[in-house]
C-alpha cells in the first residue's frame, strides 16, 4: 500500500551513519509525534473527575452516564479505522494536525456543553482524535527511527499516553481543590468540571504547533513520488551518505501501480494476512487482562481496603505514578533484551497477580451497599497484588504493544493494518469498561477472567509473536509476505 511507510530511515546504512541517525534529530521528532500520545492519555483519564458532576448538573441516570462516559471510547475505535488511509492519502503530518485541531473542539465543546447530548457528541470528536493519534504516531516513529533505538523511540508512546493519565488526574485534582469541589464554581463562574476539559486545550494547541516543525515521513514521500523532498529529509536524518541507496530500498517495498486499498490486506490466496490477525491479538489481549479497569474503578479497590473517597482518589494518582516509572523501564530494556522477552515476563507477572486478587476478591464479604470488603492481611495483599499487576502490564504489554504496532507490518500495509489493530484495542477497551460495573459484585470472577486472559496472551506471544528487534522494516516486510506466500511459490 502506497504511503505505508518502511524502513527506519538509517536501515541501509553502515553503522557509523545508523549511530548519527540516533542522535537529536530522530529523539525530538519522536517526542514531537508521541505528543499526540500525551493528548490520547489526557482525554481518554479526564472524564473521571467529571463523571458525579456530569450526573448530577443533567440529572440523568446510570445508563445515560455510562454511555456519556464511553462514547470516547467509540469514537476512538471509528478514529483508529479511518486514520491510517487518510494518513496515507494526505501524509502523517497533516493527520497530526487534524488529531490537534479535533482535541481542541473537543475540549472547548465538553467544558461549555449545556445539554447531556453535546457532552456526548464532543467526547466522541474528542474520541476520534484519540483514535487517530493511536495510528499515526507509532506509524511516524517506526518509520523515522534507527533500528538500533527504534524501541525505545516506540515507547515514547506508551510513556506519553500514561503521562497523559497522569497529568489529567493531577490537573482534575488541583482544579477540584481550588474550587472546593468538582461542581462549585472556579473562574469566571465556570464550574471547576469544566475546566478539567478546557484545560485539555494547551496540550493540543502545543501538538498542533509543534506539529509544523518536524519533517514529514520519508517513507509517506518515496510513495507520493516526491522523492526530492524524501531526499531532503533523508539528508536532515541521514547525513548525505547512501541517500540513493535507501530511497531505491523503499521504493522496491512500496512498487505498485494501482492505489492503495483496504483490499491490500488480503493475501493472493484468501483470507487477511496472518500478520494482521497476531497485531489484532496482541491489542484485544493488551486490553482483556483489564489494566483499564485498575485506573477507571481502582477507587472501588481502595475503598474495600478501608479508605476513604478523598484517600482513594490520591493512590489511584500514585498508581498511574508508578505506571510512569515502570514504562521508563521497558524503554531502558526493550532494545537490549527484545519485545517477545518482555511480553512473556509481563503476561506471567499479570497472570499470578490477577489471579491473586481473583482468590482474595472470591472470598470477600459484601457489604449492604454492594461494595466488597477486605480486611486484614487480605486487604493488603490486594494492593500489593494490584501495584504488582501495574508494574508487570507497564513494563510489557503497555508500551511493547504499540512499539510492534508500529513497526511488526509489511510496509505496504502498514496504516490500515494498524488501524484495524487499534481500533480492535478501542472496541475491546470499550467491552471490558462497560462490562465491568455489572461484574463489580462479583469481582472475583471478573478478575479470574483478566487472569485468564493474562495466561492465554503469553502462550498466544509464545506461538505467534516474532522478535523484531534490531530487524529493519525491509527485511520484515520481505519475511512476511513470503511466510503468507503459497508453498508452491516459496519453493519456486
Amino acid at each position: 500500500m502506497a504511503g505505508h511507510g518502511g524502513a527506519p530511515v538509517g536501515d541501509d546504512l553502515p553503522i557509523a551513519d545508523n549511530e548519527f541517525s540516533s542522535g537529536k534529530t530522530a529523539v525530538r521528532i519522536a517526542s514531537v509525534a508521541a505528543l499526540g500520545g500525551l493528548l490520547f492519555g489526557y482525554d481518554s483519564a479526564v472524564i473521571n473527575g467529571a463523571v458525579d458532576s456530569i450526573q448530577e448538573d443533567f440529572g440523568i441516570g446510570n445508563a445515560e452516564l455510562g454511555f456519556a462516559v464511553a462514547s470516547a471510547l467509540l469514537g476512538a475505535a471509528a478514529g483508529a479505522m479511518t486514520a491510517g488511509r487518510i494518513a496515507d492519502r494526505i501524509g502523517r503530518i497533516a493527520v497530526m494536525k487534524i488529531a490537534a485541531v479535533l482535541f481542541l473542539i473537543s475540549a472547548f465543546g465538553t467544558g461549555f456543553a449545556h445539554e447531556v447530548w453535546a457532552v456526548v457528541l464532543f467526547r466522541i470528536v474528542g474520541g476520534i482524535g484519540v483514535g487517530v493519534a493511536s495510528v499515526i504516531a507509532p506509524a511516524y516513529i517506526a518509520e523515522t527511527s534507527p533500528p538500533s533505538i527504534r524501541g525505545r523511540l516506540g515507547s515514547l508512546q506508551q510513556l506519553a499516553i500514561v503521562s497523559g493519565i497522569f497529568l489529567s488526574f493531577a490537573v482534575n485534582w488541583l482544579l477540584q481543590w481550588a474550587a472546593g469541589g468538582p461542581n462549585e464554581p472556579l473562574w469566571f463562574g465556570v464550574d471547576a468540571w469544566r475546566w478539567m476539559f478546557l484545560a485539555m486545550a494547551v496540550p493540543a494547541v502545543v501538538y498542533g504547533a509543534l506539529a509544523f516543525t518536524i519533517p514529514e515521513s520519508p517513507r509517506y514521500l518515496v510513495a507520493s513520488h516526491r522523492i526530492p523532498e524524501a531526499r531532503r529529509v533523508l539528508s536532515t536524518l541521514l547525513g548525505g551518505k547512501n541517500l540513493e541507496i535507501t530511497i531505491h530500498r523503499i521504493q522496491d517495498t512500496l512498487e505498485r501501480e494501482d492505489k492503495p486499498s483496504w483490499r491490500d490486506l488480503r493475501k493472493p490466496t484468501g483470507g487477511l494476512y496472518s500478520i494482521v490477525w497476531v497485531g489484532l491479538g496482541l491489542s484485544i489481549f493488551q486490553q482483556f487482562v483489564g489494566i483499564n479497569v485498575i485506573f477507571y474503578y481502582s477507587n472501588v479497590l481502595w475503598q474495600a481496603v478501608g479508605f476513604s473517597a478523598d484517600e482513594s482518589a490520591i493512590y489511584t494518582v500514585i498508581t498511574s505514578v508508578i505506571n510512569v516509572l515502570t514504562t521508563l523501564i521497558a524503554i531502558a530494556l526493550i532494545d537490549k533484551i527484545g519485545r517477545k522477552p518482555l511480553l512473556l515476563i509481563g503476561s506471567t507477572g499479570m497472570a499470578v497477580t490477577l489471579i491473586t486478587m481473583a482468590v482474595i476478591f472470591a472470598n470477600a464479604t459484601i457489604g449492604p451497599d454492594g461494595n466488597p470488603s477486605l480486611p486484614g492481611a487480605s486487604g493488603v495483599i490486594a494492593l500489593i497484588a494490584a501495584n504488582l499487576f501495574v508494574v508487570a502490564f507497564g513494563m510489557s504489554w503497555g508500551p511493547v504493544v504499540w512499539v510492534l504496532l508500529g513497526e511488526m507490518f509489511p510496509n505496504r500495509i502498514r496504516a490500515a493494518a494498524l488501524g484495524i489493530a487499534a481500533a480492535g484495542q478501542w472496541a475491546a477497551n470499550w467491552l471490558i469498561t462497560v462490562t465491568f460495573p455489572g461484574l463489580r459484585e462479583h469481582l472475583g470472577l471478573a478478575y479470574g477472567f483478566y487472569g485468564l486472559c493474562a495466561v492465554l496472551s503469553g502462550l498466544f506471544v509464545w506461538r505467534w509473536v516474532r522478535e523484531t528487534k534490531g530487524v529493519s522494516l525491509e527485511d520484515m516486510h520481505a519475511d512476511i509476505m513470503q511466510h503468507d506466500l503459497p508453498t508452491a511459490a516459496k519453493e519456486g
